[in-house]
């Protein structure tokens, strides 16, 4: 098993999702469950096209992401 970062925006129109690691690797969904689901059929095909070298630079890369709170004036 290997983690991959997920990022998931939600609109009026569902759940866009998409995994950084993976260049154009996306999908969406109607609910977060849903484009969870999704995304992780999507990693599972892009990582059937990638050679063993490819995959490995891979398994040491990690994205952290957080949220700050700003003041809007």
């Amino acid at each position: 098993m290997q983690k991959f970062s997920v990022i998931i925006e939600r609109d009026e129109a569902g759940c866009y999702a998409y995994c950084p690691d993976l260049p154009g690797c996306q999908s969406q969904g109607d609910t977060m469950e849903e484009a969870v689901a999704n995304i992780k059929e999507a990693i599972s095909l892009y990582l059937e096209t990638l050679s063993p070298e490819e995959l490995a630079e891979l398994v040491n890369k990690e994205i952290f992401s957080t949220t700050v709170e700003v003041s809007v004036a």
